[in-house]
């Protein structure tokens, strides 16, 4: 089974950069798309690019146009979809749909930034605080899940450059490292791509300033996230930078399932 994230920064925007002929090559069962930027009504305008043939294709919209949004794309038709995780305040801003196949959950997150401010930062606090009961709820459902998206967090140092001058800005300050310590040791979490050695300076976004692309001063901070069920599942990990479709790299994860 393989599975693909991938935060576009404007789906649209993606598309004139090659992002679904690229897609088209993949031959992935499940994408998790973060940062749509657009209203479901704009794409039906569309229909043989954001709803590719071959796959169903679920959108979560933010209420705000123009800003956040999530989908899905599935070969196999899901039992259910489920949009939202359960709070009026980011549901309304489109950062969660959900896909059932039988036992298996597979969900496209798109966490909040906090780094345009002090209400943002708030914001993303309280996303976090909530988005524990929703790992909770999964882990104690028995189900398996796979949480896929931009968490907006990196991790620990190899995730990052510059991670010491890094510790005083929103996606590294140290209570959102500890909220993913949390998620990965007393919930019992994982994190996929790390089930596997890997090289080091990976990471999945990049400034678009100081030619961050180009140098690879990047954060690594979209993940796919397993239920602690799902723990030696992987099979391989690549983050794909061979083209530019936003701001972020696609994460794609061959997974041994059933």
């Amino acid at each position: 089974m393989r599975i693909i994230t991938a935060n576009v920064n404007g789906i649209r925007s993606a598309a004139k950069k090659g992002f679904f002929a690229w897609l088209n090559t993949q031959q992935a069962d499940v994408v998790c798309i973060q940062e749509t930027k657009a209203q479901v009504h704009q794409l039906r305008e569309d229909p043989a690019t954001f709803f590719p043939t071959g796959y169903h294709c679920y959108y979560h919209d933010a209420q705000k146009k123009g800003y956040s949004g999530v989908a899905l794309y599935c070969r196999t038709q899901p039992d259910t979809v489920i949009e939202g995780m359960g709070s009026e305040e980011f549901d309304a801003e489109g950062r969660y749909l959900e896909a059932r196949f039988g036992d298996l959950s597979v969900i496209s997150l798109y966490l909040p930034s906090g780094s345009s401010g002090e209400l943002r930062q708030a914001a993303k606090y309280r996303c976090l605080a909530h988005f524990e009961t929703v790992l909770t709820r999964l882990k104690q459902s028995g189900r398996h899940a796979i949480i896929c998206g931009d968490w907006n967090i990196a991790h620990k140092p190899e995730d990052l450059v510059n991670w010491k001058a890094n510790q005083k800005f929103s996606g590294f300050l140290p209570a959102e490292r500890a909220w993913l310590d949390k998620v990965f040791v007393e919930y019992g979490f994982v994190d996929a791509f790390r089930e596997l050695p890997q090289e080091p300076h990976q990471y999945t976004w990049w400034s678009m300033r100081t030619n961050a692309w180009d140098r690879n001063l990047g954060w690594r901070i979209d993940y796919q996230v397993l239920t602690p069920n799902l723990q030696g599942s992987v099979v391989t990990t690549r983050i794909y930078r061979d083209e530019r479709f936003s701001d972020h790299a696609p994460v794609i994860i061959d997974y041994r399932y059933p």
